[in-house]
């Protein structure tokens, strides 16, 4: 007999409780074995049940789910996706929780699903699978690296002044430009590399997976923690030297250049590795104007958008970094980049930004 994955859904609302109880249970993999309205009522269910995952509300009367995923991972790591509102407020609020060392996130759904019930279910369902297979070590590990960006001093963390909005530099175009692809984890993970790199490291145009309504605010966020300056990609918005560049939740980034220098491009077409934006589709972009002169860089997710991409990179003698399985939350997408040999460096998250400055100086 395998052995289902054991959900816990916390949730206030009894509405929302049914719903994912019945999408979870979809699926042959799974089996739910509790539901909670309150942090609570979870506290204690955890406790009896012992699930495998949960899935967590980010607003709920009594305590927050932020405060509550503080005290679990502190005492009791388990994996979470939590459950969010499609606001800026609540995307704020689920950063914050992926910091923390959420897994991943999806968004609340909508009370009449009839249309998208299949495509949500699909969507809860494979993120509680992939959330499965995080081990506790990892979910320390992040912890522990929240913990310690909290406690760090400015030097140390480089952590730039609140900037309020992004506007550009005076800058010259970017010469070189740094191609960059994260999925599962990858929100935690881009911080990471962003707040160690100083203001006049060439330009850098990431790509997410992110539902449409989050990107802008995770921009934002990225925006306050860097020294370069981060923007949620525009159409025919030019590449600079010191400036960030993420793509558009519901698009495609690409790279295209024309006589002033390198733009952002932003593509409409279909999804590719079921993900739109697609990191392939970045990365091809960039081998087709960039070239020799690029840096790649694929960090944690699931499955292998970007590996194929990072290969035909490296086939034209592009730099490329991978992170390492023991830093990744899910080493899928580095995973398989490394498989297909399509890795120069493999390396531990915090060895990323300076493996970057080191090539960008050569």
């Amino acid at each position: 007999m395998k052995k289902l994955i054991k959900v816990l859904i916390v949730d206030d609302s009894a509405l929302v409780r049914q719903m994912l109880e019945d999408m979870l249970s979809s699926d042959s993999d799974i089996e739910v074995i509790g539901t909670a309205f309150d942090p609570f009522d979870a506290r204690e269910k955890i406790k009896l049940l012992h699930p495998d995952v949960l899935t967590l509300d980010v607003e709920m009367p009594k305590m927050d789910g932020v405060t509550f995923l503080k005290n679990l991972m502190r005492l009791h790591p388990i994996p979470v996706v939590m459950v969010s509102t499609l606001t800026e407020k609540g995307a704020d609020v689920t950063f914050e929780a992926m910091d923390l060392g959420a897994v991943d996130f999806v968004t609340k759904p909508k009370i009449n699903l009839k249309n998208t019930f299949e495509a949500y279910a699909q969507e809860i369902c494979r993120k509680v699978k992939t959330a499965a297979l995080v081990s506790k070590t990892t979910l320390e590990r992040q912890y522990s690296r929240y913990v310690a960006n909290l406690n760090a001093p400015p030097a140390l963390a480089q952590v730039a002044p609140v900037k309020r909005q992004a506007t550009p530099k005076k800058s010259l175009q970017s010469h070189k430009i740094i191609a960059l692809g994260a999925s599962t984890g990858g929100t935690e993970a881009i911080k990471e590399v962003l707040m160690r790199l100083p203001e006049n490291t060439p330009a850098i145009v990431i790509t997410q997976h992110i539902p449409a309504s989050f990107s802008l605010p995770f921009a934002k966020r990225m925006n306050t923690v860097s020294e370069m300056t981060v923007f949620h990609a525009k159409d025919g918005q030019p590449i600079l030297s010191g400036h960030v560049y993420i793509a558009p939740g519901d698009k495609h980034l690409m790279v295209a250049k024309e006589a002033g220098g390198y733009v952002c491009r932003l593509n409409d077409g279909p999804p590719v590795n079921r993900h739109k934006p697609a990191v392939d589709v970045m990365f091809r972009s960039v081998i087709a104007t960039v070239g020799k002169d690029a840096i790649c860089v694929l960090l944690t997710g699931m499955g292998a958008d970007g590996a194929i991409g990072m290969k035909e990179m490296q086939a034209i003698k592009v730099p490329t970094i991978a992170q390492d399985e023991n830093s990744s939350v899910v080493w899928g997408m580095p995973g398989e980049a490394v498989k297909l040999g399509a890795a120069d460096y493999v390396l531990s998250l915090n060895k990323i930004p300076e493996k970057i400055l080191e090539i960008s100086a050569q």
